[in-house]
């Protein structure tokens, strides 16, 4: 892993931005987290991402996902509770442990279900959304209507986490060191079952993993491969998996995505992404010229007029 952390240090900005595995802000402590939302603050402190993300309460509304995935806010969010039977919320500084009611009974229900699915004692949960959705303040373009979540690929330990090891414990890279394929020293047949039974809810739209993973999905999934079409390769996600939700039904000003294309994505397309990841972290193009000057984070009036109701509801 050291050796892939000094090849990234030489990346381009489009090649950093294209591999964001290696960047894993899902593993930032709570020092590094708290640094990077005060500078975003302080740099652009009317930004939709510092107003939504300094708001520490949902909006007393009726739940309503608004906008699109990646340009949106959350009314009337519910939280995960923190601690639950078979799950545990990991990052609590960062309170983005709320989402649409969907959602947040999505969750329950596939965490209740994960001894029986894959042995497991239950969920380490990652990001959803912040209590009034909207653009982050570190990572996320999307996470912002309160139906998308991060699920850790480290199993839930028996016991119960401190709030330190909550805030610093590392997750596993599933990865193999080229990034074709997983890593089996960590990658088991318990995480294809997981993601299976996670894809096969009707509700869910996609789920995204890294595509070094869908790799072995492919592989393990065996004649049962309907669940696959759901789930997309995308750069990052080699520490987790990101669950999408579809707009609930008749919810009106919820811009959902494009069903996925027919067939179970194990072919050409997976072939492309995997040979892209490896090309943009083992050989990059050199740098050209002064790097492009970053653009403004999204405004408030960017998302739907409706999110200025939400910013403001109590």
């Amino acid at each position: 892993m050291h050796a892939v952390n000094r090849r990234i240090a030489g990346l381009s900005c489009l090649a950093l931005a294209m591999v964001a595995p290696v960047m894993a802000r899902a593993q930032s402590t709570a020092d590094e987290e708290a640094k990077r939302r005060a500078a975003n603050i302080a740099a652009y402190p009317d930004a939709a991402r510092s107003l939504f993300g300094q708001k520490t309460a949902p909006a007393s509304l009726e739940a309503r996902a608004i906008g699109s995935y990646a340009r949106g806010c959350l009314a009337g969010a519910t939280a995960l509770p923190v601690d639950g039977p078979s799950w545990q919320v990991m990052r609590l500084n960062r309170n983005r442990n709320w989402g649409h009611p969907v959602l947040i009974d999505y969750l329950e229900k596939l965490a209740r279900d994960v001894p029986r699915i894959n042995g497991w004692p239950g969920l380490l949960v990652g990001d959803i959304s912040q209590p009034r959705g909207g653009p982050m303040l570190t990572g996320h373009a999307s996470h912002q209507i309160g139906l998308d979540a991060d699920l850790w690929l480290t199993p839930m330990p028996r016991q119960r986490l401190t709030a330190q090891e909550r805030e610093n414990m590392p997750a596993v890279n599933m990865a193999r060191a080229d990034w074709r394929d997983v890593d089996p020293r960590h990658w088991t047949p318990a995480h294809t079952r997981l993601i299976r039974a996670a894809a096969s809810d009707p509700r869910v739209e996609r789920i995204f993993v890294n595509p070094a993973l869908k790799v072995a999905l492919c592989r393990e999934s065996g004649s049962d491969r309907g669940w696959l079409g759901k789930v997309r390769p995308i750069w990052g996600h080699n520490y987790h998996f990101h669950v999408r939700m579809s707009c609930p039904a008749g919810m009106e000003g919820c811009d959902g995505q494009e069903p996925p294309s027919s067939g179970d994505g194990c072919g050409e397309e997976l072939s492309g992404w995997v040979e892209r990841q490896h090309k943009a972290i083992f050989s990059p193009p050199k740098p050209s010229g002064k790097p492009a000057r970053p653009k403004p984070p999204m405004s408030l009036d960017a998302l739907p007029a409706e999110c200025r109701q939400v910013l403001l509801a109590r």
